[in-house]
């Protein structure tokens, strides 16, 4: 599956957060990744995500869609990060 993931997190765990993302996801923007991730890593990366966060405080929105072919996508200004990988 296709997610977009956006998290609102303390600036205490925000390193924390952002390691565990990059992990699954492409990071696109600031607080804001995307890719293609399985249903067992999804759940993987929240239950992950909930030991970061303080739940009374923190957010995270996942948006899920069976492909990215299903989204559009536009870009206004500065694309962040690209989605080349080097290896």
């Amino acid at each position: 599956m296709y997610v977009i993931l956006v998290y609102d997190i303390n600036e205490k765990r925000v390193g924390k957060m952002l390691k565990l993302c990059r992990r699954y996801l492409n990071w696109i923007q600031n607080s804001v990744f995307e890719g293609e991730i399985t249903e067992v890593k999804l759940k993987e990366l929240v239950i992950k995500s909930k030991d970061i966060m303080e739940l009374r405080e923190d957010s995270v929105i996942i948006f899920k869609s069976r492909e990215q072919r299903w989204l559009e996508k536009e870009v206004v200004g500065v694309e962040r990060s690209g989605l080349e990988q080097f290896l």
